[in-house]
């Protein structure tokens, strides 16, 4: 190595190069191991070691009883390696360990056992996870990210979706280099490798991860931030290909990409998942690409459209969710903004013009997903938790994960018209047959928590389908998504009422201002909120049965 670059060199390459230098032995250590592309009879394990090592795994559907074995691989130091675990078996718990060694010297060590499940059967009961904008590149909280990660450990989730501003980093798109492109990726390795090990883990591509039609489409589109964004985040994560498992983009690309891997379906248990792609195809004139297209110069691409429209009308899923980062590219906010242009088909002055301007195409994407039965868009981009309901569609804002002031996203709430929460946490979804119950978890730096905070509390809860009466980790639960439960007048003036469909002989309601703040607490159903002063609120109301939560406005 020159002199002149050891002050910009990787510690660990430096530290390896002069090891090598000496003719000294390198014991092989696990970078990481991140699982992706579950099917029926496979899993995907990308693996990679932080010294030229050799490995091979083992594998079975009892705990220390591994009847399955890949072939001994040999790979450079950090360099990530897609082994596949085949010939499993639909609805199974699987185990697995790491046979590792370096390079040709001595005996095989093991790594500790994971587990993992294959696509579960139609009927049966799982859990997956949701986190968004983790932004670690800018102002995320390592730590608190990793508490994150630790607490979606506990839940044990089949698997987690990210929905998108993952690695960034767009905000210098003429003047970030390969290498910084590359170490964005890298740098979650570790991290991700300590609890998705077990949990396999998808992306969903967000506006700051790079990948846009505005760069993909420069003269030098072999050499800019589009092209390596997809080449890196493909080298260190197994996101789905199109095969008999997965749908998706099978149009292949250049200069090396081939598949972006971008925007796929697939089916497990009794739900539908489908996850978009906002931004590879999102200009919809292919002689004015700009960086930030608006109105009905944002589209999906009539490619992606009619791949969508079938997914979701050729599904017999009971439940069917949709991933984006976000409706309409960069908008800020869920239902509001959904209403307009190829979303929602309307103008803003709510004529609507969707066959002017998409001549041929079916019908708005809100509307597509109304007709063909979409339960929940699941959504990222503005920091905050909100959900909203149009037209029969859920619309769930996924939080931000490691925001260290819990209060990042909340001067987009205005945005929303319903259920708006803080930072941090992530989503729990339990699928069950006839019933979807979705989670809002908190996460809570240590020095945070207190007799207010709690980390992986529960702070709201809701239900789509036929359920029982449900009650989760600290005895959240709803009914009938909380229709049920009636608060009025809202908006309020001097007093507030709750009308309650069961007559509970006990129950307790706390009043939250937007940033989490209590107001009041009251055992009583008849609120005075005459010297509240004007604003949003929270109502969390607790019985012995359940706990749900309403938005109410103050104003006088």
């Amino acid at each position: 190595i020159a002199s002149e670059d050891i002050g910009n060199a990787d510690p660990r390459a430096l530290q390896l190069a002069l090891c090598l230098a000496l003719d000294c032995t390198v014991s092989a250590q696990i970078n990481s191991i991140i699982l992706g592309r579950p099917t029926d009879t496979s899993m995907t394990a990308s693996i990679m070691f932080d010294a030229n090592s050799d490995f091979y795994l083992l594998y079975g559907s009892q705990s220390g009883a591994y009847t399955d074995s890949t072939s001994v691989t040999s790979i450079n130091h950090s360099v990530p390696f897609s082994a596949m675990m085949r010939n499993l078996t639909a609805n199974t718990k699987y185990y697995y360990m790491v046979k590792y060694r370096a390079s040709g010297n001595g005996p095989f060590a093991a790594s500790p056992e994971y587990s993992y499940r294959t696509q579960r059967a139609a009927g049966s009961t799982f859990t997956f996870t949701l986190e968004a904008d983790e932004h670690l590149y800018d102002y995320g909280d390592p730590t608190l990210y990793q508490i994150a990660c630790n607490n979606v450990a506990q839940d044990n989730p089949d698997f987690m979706i990210s929905l998108g501003d993952f690695f960034g980093d767009d905000h210098y798109p003429t003047t970030i280099t390969s290498i910084q492109v590359d170490s964005l990726r890298e740098v979650y390795r570790p991290r991700l490798g300590s609890v998705y090990n077990s949990i396999p883990f998808f992306i969903c591509q967000g506006n700051h991860d790079g990948e846009k039609m505005y760069y993909l489409d420069t003269a030098i589109s072999h050499s800019n931030l589009a092209t390596w964004a997809t080449l890196w985040r493909k080298y260190y994560y197994a996101n789905p290909e199109p095969n008999g498992f997965y749908s998706g983009n099978t149009v292949a690309e250049g200069n090396g990409i081939g598949l972006p891997d971008d925007y796929y379906a697939f089916t497990w248990g009794n739900a539908l998942f489908v996850v978009l792609d906002a931004y590879r195809f999102d200009c919809d004139s292919v002689t004015d690409i700009v960086a930030k297209p608006s109105g009905w110069d944002w589209t999906l691409g009539q490619t992606q459209y009619n791949w969508l429209q079938s997914t979701l009308q050729n599904s017999t899923s009971k439940f069917k969710f949709v991933f984006i980062h976000h409706p309409l590219g960069e908008e800020r906010g869920g239902i509001i903004p959904a209403q307009y242009f190829e979303w929602g088909g309307l103008e803003r002055n709510g004529n609507n013009t969707f066959a002017q301007h998409r001549p041929g195409w079916a019908m708005p994407i809100q509307q597509m997903m109304k007709t063909y039965g979409v339960n929940i868009l699941f959504q990222g981009h503005d920091h905050v938790f909100a959900h909203e309901v149009w037209d029969s569609v859920t619309y769930q804002e996924v939080p931000m994960m490691a925001d260290p002031t819990y209060v990042k996203g909340m001067v987009n709430a205005s945005a929303y018209t319903a259920d708006t929460f803080e930072n941090s946490g992530y989503v729990r979804v339990t699928v069950s047959p006839s019933c979807v119950k979705v989670e809002y978890v908190k996460n809570y730096l240590p020095q945070d928590t207190g007799t207010v905070n709690h980390n992986k509390e529960v702070v709201f809860s809701y239900t789509i389908g036929t359920c029982d009466t449900i009650t989760g980790p600290n005895g959240i639960s709803n009914i009938a998504n909380g229709e049920m439960v009636k608060v009025f007048p809202n908006p309020a003036n001097n007093m507030l009422t709750v009308l309650f469909p069961d007559n509970p002989q006990n129950y307790y309601v706390k009043m939250m201002d937007a940033i989490g703040e209590t107001v009041l607490e009251t055992q009583s159903n008849i609120i005075d909120v005459e010297n509240i002063r004007e604003g949003i609120y929270f109502l969390n109301i607790e019985t012995e049965r359940y706990t749900i939560v309403k938005k109410v406005v103050v104003t006088h």
